[in-house]
């Protein structure tokens, strides 16, 4: 397994044909055609992958900030992604797979799903994404005056790519938290949009944490990644 994300581009750059390359310059305002014999396209690569690593960790938690994933199943899903990427102007994630990671707590599931996001900086695709765990999400939703919770909700369904963290976490779903699910779910599976969920129950617990409905539209939606193993916070701590 790759420790570092330096020679991305070298793995990368073989399917990503010139005029896609000058693309991909461009929306990041550099002038192919200005470049000097020093400013070579491999240092364009590192420029953008640098400028992009650092956008992505001011995202992430401090916690994440140093993420990669190493799951072989993860690493295909982001490559999978990437490979079907569109756009005129540049490649962009406008339609994809989307990843369920399953497992007890503490097996790494967060540092896959947030490593699985720093793969994708660097590449060039044009990722704009949005992470949030579950139980903000609730509470972002929740009815309360002064707040627009509509507005709220349709900038997290529509968002380009979207992580959801701990999906069903709670042992006793209500009838908020179940609408909230599946109007989420469901609308991210009928857009075919990449969504990243993680969640800490077995594939056999699924349906009765989030619904018949939502666990249905997961297993459609998703590539399934079941991760075992101790709580590695307790190992660390």
């Amino acid at each position: 397994m790759h420790t570092t994300y330096a020679h991305q581009y070298d793995r990368l750059f073989p399917h990503v044909d010139l005029d896609a390359w000058k693309n991909v310059l461009r929306a990041h305002g550099i002038d192919r055609e200005r470049l000097t014999e020093h400013d070579t396209e491999a240092n364009s690569y590192a420029a953008i992958s640098r400028r992009n690593m650092a956008r992505c960790d001011q995202q992430i938690p401090l916690v994440f900030r140093k993420a990669l994933a190493d799951h072989p199943d993860v690493l295909t899903w982001a490559q999978n992604l990437v490979g079907q990427a569109g756009g005129v102007v540049a490649p962009r994630i406008e339609h994809g797979p989307s990843l369920l990671l399953l497992g007890p707590t503490g097996v790494g599931k967060t540092h896959q799903a947030y490593g699985a996001l720093r793969w994708l900086a660097p590449t060039g695709v044009v990722a704009p994404w949005q992470a949030i765990s579950a139980v903000d999400l609730y509470a972002r939703l929740r009815p309360r005056k002064g707040s627009d919770t509509e507005a709220e909700f349709w900038k997290l369904a529509m968002s380009e790519l979207l992580l959801v963290d701990d999906i069903g976490a709670e042992r006793k779903a209500t009838e908020f938290t179940e609408e909230v699910n599946f109007r989420l779910v469901n609308y991210r599976y009928e857009h075919h949009l990449p969504t990243v969920f993680t969640s800490n129950v077995m594939p056999q617990q699924l349906a009765e944490r989030v619904g018949d409905r939502v666990a249905s539209r997961l297993a459609g939606m998703c590539t399934q990644v079941v991760m075992r193993g101790d709580d590695r916070r307790k190992r660390t701590a």
